[in-house]
């Protein structure tokens, strides 16, 4: 069996690569495989920063495969799958490594949702974005919804849904579902120099913000800034802050390590 999603390396950046033209559909393959590879990206004390995309320029990923939904109906076993699906977007979201979505073209139902679990989206200007599960019958199964309302709000995250209407590049950025809007077949350049940017940083302090905004933001406010503190304090544990204070007093450029 031929591997989908691919994995290149380069300098503290992973791009995981959805290579199953013309539209990279998500199919059951792919789940499998998005799952073995985040597992080890988890792992890898090499990746500092991560970047997913999918190959061509139609689609980032234009949702499931349907073809693979006449199995479904009528089993009782469909909320298993949806759980494994959870699994798996689950350990993308909270990755230890920053995320960068280059969305460059379709990213609709699953697509859409995987989307969603990296922690910034680059949507080129002729990327189309939405949840249409409504039009067969159906709803976002792989955490839509309940990460798009988190994004975006209650009320527009349940317009989206209810009309199943994809949104241009620039109404997604109006609204808040993607970061930043490039011109067409830029979005790999655009994701590589943030993403520079970011490897040029501390994981031990990359990994504690996410921490603190992805569990802080479903607790209380209280438990919320206890569990920033906590964090705070493991952070001055670390070698790299050391070398990050040190390096701000003598005036050069930390040499960090991840430690």
């Amino acid at each position: 069996m031929s591997n989908i999603v691919r994995v290149e390396k380069r300098e503290g950046i992973a791009t995981i690569i959805l290579d199953n033209p013309p539209l990279n559909i998500l199919s059951h393959q792919v789940v499998r495989e998005l799952d073995e590879v985040f597992h080890v990206i988890a792992e890898d004390p090499e990746v500092i920063c991560v970047i997913l995309t999918g190959t061509g320029n139609k689609a980032f990923m234009a949702g499931a495969n349907i073809k693979e939904f006449p199995d479904k109906i009528g089993r009782n076993d469909v909320k298993e799958y949806s759980m494994y699906m959870h699994r798996v977007f689950n350990l993308i979201d909270f990755l230890p490594q920053p995320t960068i979505a280059v969305i460059n073209g379709l990213a609709l139902g699953g697509g859409c949702e995987l989307a969603l679990t990296c922690d910034i989206r680059i949507a080129e200007a002729h990327a189309q974005i939405g949840l249409p599960e409504i039009k067969l019958g159906l709803f976002p199964g792989a955490g839509g919804t309940q990460r798009l309302p988190r994004l975006v709000g209650e009320a527009k995250a349940k317009e989206i849904m209810f009309t199943g209407e994809p949104l241009s590049a620039d109404e997604a950025l109006r609204i808040g579902l993607v970061n930043q809007v490039v011109p067409s077949r830029d979005g790999m350049k655009a994701a590589l120099k943030l993403a520079e940017k970011i490897a040029g940083y501390s994981l031990q302090a990359l990994s504690r913000i996410k921490q603190a905004v992805d569990k802080g933001i479903d607790q209380n406010f209280d438990q919320a800034l206890e569990r920033e503190a906590y964090l705070f304090g493991e952070v001055f544990q670390t070698e790299d802050v050391k070398e990050g204070v040190q390096a701000f007093i003598e005036k050069r450029t930390p040499q960090f390590k991840h430690k």
